[in-house]
């Protein structure tokens, strides 16, 4: 008899709903980033970039993450990729196919993505190799224990997202009223 099944658990053939539920919520969101990352139409990368960061939001609701799951929706989906369309609306980025959108280095980008992707992995999988989580402490992904993080250790880097934000469309209303200028 196999240790996890002595103790109870039943390891690692025998997936239960959620963990089901997990791989192919996260099958469906990385298909949607790849789309997002391929295709040539702006305004289709965005939308699809949406899907994408809303699988992200339901993998966090299935590790009960639910605060964490909520910021993603109202922060990522409901303000950076409404800042990304207006950008694209105010900068009159071409709605059908853009050509200049693809500059032909899909090859040497492809590399550069599998290398950090491997990199990525082999660093998170030596660093919590040997990390176990205490589950008699706090949930992890409760909304105490999330916000006492967050405002003890990335307060700075929030803020400092939010003042990029507002520069960028900033620039975005800038390059469209520039043009309007040109034109009279």
């Amino acid at each position: 008899m196999s240790l996890a099944a002595a103790a109870g658990h039943p390891g690692f053939l025998s997936p239960t709903g959620v963990e089901i539920a997990f791989l192919l919520v996260g099958l469906a969101t990385f298909g949607a980033a790849l789309i997002t990352v391929t295709t040539k139409q702006l305004v289709h990368a965005a939308l699809w970039l949406v899907v994408a960061l809303g699988g992200l939001a339901v993998e966090y609701l299935l590790l009960t993450a639910e605060f964490i799951a909520w910021v993603q929706v109202l922060i990522y989906i409901g303000s950076v990729v409404v800042l990304l369309l207006f950008g694209l609306m105010l900068t009159r980025a071409p709605i059908g196919r853009s050509p200049d959108a693809d500059s032909g280095n899909r090859w040497v980008a492809l590399a550069v993505a599998v290398a950090s992707a491997a990199a990525l992995v082999w660093v998170v999988v030596d660093a919590f190799r040997t990390t176990w989580i205490d589950l008699d402490g706090p949930a992890q992904g409760s909304t105490k224990a999330s916000g006492e993080f967050l405002f003890r250790h990335w307060v700075l880097p929030f803020e400092a997202l939010s003042v990029l934000l507002l520069a960028a469309l900033v620039g975005a209303i800038v390059l469209s009223r520039k043009d309007r200028e040109d034109k009279s």
